[in-house]
């Protein structure tokens, strides 16, 4: 079976796997997130590196929101909403990504260099 395959067949099949790697690494890699942007009633409050860690507190209506910011990652680490659905989000680390406290009006979005999405609609 071997010896029916011809040099030039080695050549296609090597280019298609190097295509193949190549597309899997360029494509299908998220986009990495390099700012947190954090705002509060729908207005944004404050905008962090994600290189630099810290700890972030947000005021809303239902009180006091702790934002991590740690190995270029961010999370929603303690939030007063009831249910704790930004809290069980984990941590962000993609650009587009987002951590909505909506009871207590308090959002946390990742942004890059490039956006995730050009529009969502509803």
């Amino acid at each position: 079976m071997l010896r029916l395959i011809k040099p030039g067949d080695w050549l296609v099949l090597l280019g298609g796997m190097t295509a193949t790697v190549w597309l899997f690494a360029t494509l299908w890699q998220g986009n990495a997130a390099d700012k947190a942007v954090i705002r509060s009633g729908g207005k944004v409050v404050a905008e962090f590196s994600l290189a630099e860690n810290r700890i972030f507190t947000a005021q809303g209506p239902l009180g006091t929101s702790r934002i991590e910011i740690h190995n270029h990652r961010a999370r929603v680490a303690a939030d007063p909403s009831p249910r704790q659905y930004c809290v069980k989000q984990g941590w962000l680390a993609k650009a587009g990504e987002a951590a909505l406290c909506l009871p207590n009006q308090i959002s946390l979005e990742l942004t890059g260099a490039k956006k995730l999405y050009d529009s969502l609609s509803y």
